[in-house]
């Protein structure tokens, strides 16, 4: 059975194939369905958002949907950037992408000292069927702090600069298989799988 992942993020897509398994869905992205218009992201919150977008596609191809919306909230931008995450430079006129979003944050915080830089991850996955009908959502966090600088390779967006909490290093630091145990789209996705297979598909 065909289910769409509604993002064309490649990062997201590998983790929700890693995660979510291919034994009993055949998983695609809008990626392969290049000529869908793209849903306009008009929620307040990351749960609107989401369901916003796998109501959306589902009714205009017919597939069952997931969609996600997820970010990093700052404390002290007032938890900032928040659903603007994945376009907060271009938002400021201070270039687009994870480089660019990296950037922008650390010269927005670079007054803030190391004690009070703290930060989470939130994810919500939403799904819906065919008929845009919302049937389970899900949401998780990660907690941490902002570093001074990025570290690491692995992962994207904001990962280099998120030390996670308990831990000595970034998220982009983690090896995948870590990162899909504790991070905030690993949990809700996990949750989701959970939830998925209750469903008479």
């Amino acid at each position: 059975m065909q289910f769409l992942i509604a993002t064309t993020n490649p990062g997201k897509v590998k983790e929700f194939r890693e995660m979510l398994g291919s034994d009993r869905f055949d998983w695609m992205s809008l990626s392969d369905l290049p000529a869908l218009p793209e849903v306009e992201e008009t929620g307040f919150t990351f749960r609107a958002n989401a369901m916003l977008k796998a109501s959306s596609y589902a009714r205009s191809t017919g597939h069952w949907t997931m969609a996600d919306d997820s970010g990093l909230e700052v404390d002290a931008l007032d938890k900032k950037p928040g659903i603007y995450s994945a376009r907060w430079a271009q938002m400021h006129d201070a270039g687009k992408g994870d480089a660019a979003n990296n950037a922008l944050l650390l010269s927005q915080l670079t007054d803030t000292k190391q004690g009070d830089r703290s930060a989470r991850f939130v994810c919500v996955l939403a799904v819906a069927d065919p008929q845009g009908r919302i049937i389970l959502t899900t949401r998780a966090t990660m907690e941490g702090t902002i570093g001074l600088a990025p570290v690491g390779t692995n992962g994207f967006g904001y990962d280099p600069l998120f030390q996670v909490r308990g831990m000595q290093c970034t998220s982009a630091e983690l090896a995948p298989a870590e990162k899909h145990r504790i991070s905030h789209r690993g949990q809700a996705l996990e949750r989701m799988k959970q939830l998925l297979k209750m469903l008479p598909l």
